[in-house]
């Protein structure tokens, strides 16, 4: 009777894979998948699991959910999930599965095609809600195509990416990218301006501006973009990129001149969202 109370019926007969080179953390997970219904399978190995996506793909079988743990030997949990992803498309969830805080590697993460994050060690609740989740925005991404259309919206609009950290520049534009956007990149405010200046207008759809940033940070660089001779140039929207998300910040954010403001990390629906409601 516990069991059946456990089970989901959303989740019942659909196969997932658990990637953990911990045998105890691989028994425990696919003992609660079956618990809810599920078909469960289970790999120490990073490379196998990339190879049974295949297997399961040629054999007509594909696995309906992923559980992969962030640190494994051969391979971590992200290089694992942008591999599976290549097999088997963006719509499968991928959960990654850690005892550490995920924080610093969230934006790497979700470029790679991550779709949720589950603290270690796991437990019912957890993976109940988890996969449920995970897979409810699986159906809102099928009924909403490619996230409200962002593809065929965001074609040849052009972005002035402004971000110091050569990575996150790196992770972004190619997130940004495969939306379709053309992007253009800044690694500090003052090459910002630079590139603004000599813009001529309609060149940039948009500018995504970090705060923090050596030599010149985006809110001075905000400004002085205002400011220049250029009305198109000068009102174009900017949208601050920023690690702290008080109200004192959006507040300097729109005194500087900037139009909307996005927390890192950076969630990436919330960003085509806001991305949207300005262009």
């Amino acid at each position: 009777e516990r069991r059946s109370i456990e089970r989901i019926k959303e989740l019942e007969g659909l196969k997932a894979l658990v990637v953990d080179d911990d045998f105890d953390t691989c028994d425990s997970v696919t003992k609660m998948l079956t618990k809810v219904g599920m078909r469960s399978e289970w790999t120490l190995s990073g490379k196998e699991a990339v190879l049974r996506s295949r297997q399961a793909l040629e054999l007509n079988d594909a696995f309906h959910a992923y559980i992969i743990d962030w640190k494994l030997p051969d391979m971590n949990g992200i290089e694992v999930t942008r591999q599976i992803r290549r097999v088997v498309g963006t719509q499968i969830p991928i959960i990654i599965l850690t005892a550490y805080d995920w924080t610093d590697i969230e934006v790497e993460a979700r470029a790679a095609g991550v779709t949720a994050f589950c603290s270690k060690p796991m437990f019912m609740s957890d993976l109940r809600d988890s996969l449920l989740a995970a897979l409810g925005q699986q159906t809102q991404r099928q009924e909403r195509p490619a996230a409200m259309g962002v593809v065929e919206a965001f074609r040849d609009k052009r972005i002035l990416l402004v971000e110091d950290n050569e990575l996150n520049r790196e992770i972004a534009t190619e997130l940004l990218s495969s939306c379709g956007f053309t992007i253009d990149t800044a690694e500090n405010g003052q090459v910002a301006v630079e590139k603004m200046a000599s813009a001529k207008p309609g060149t940039y759809d948009l500018v995504l501006m970090d705060i923090q940033m050596p030599v010149m940070d985006g809110y001075e660089a905000t400004r002085r973009i205002r400011m220049l001779d250029d009305p198109t140039v000068a009102n174009t929207t900017i949208i601050a990129m920023t690690a702290n998300a008080f109200n004192e910040d959006k507040i300097k954010a729109e005194d500087a001149g900037m139009n909307a403001h996005v927390a890192k990390p950076i969630d990436v629906e919330e960003l085509l969202q806001t991305i949207a409601a300005q262009l």
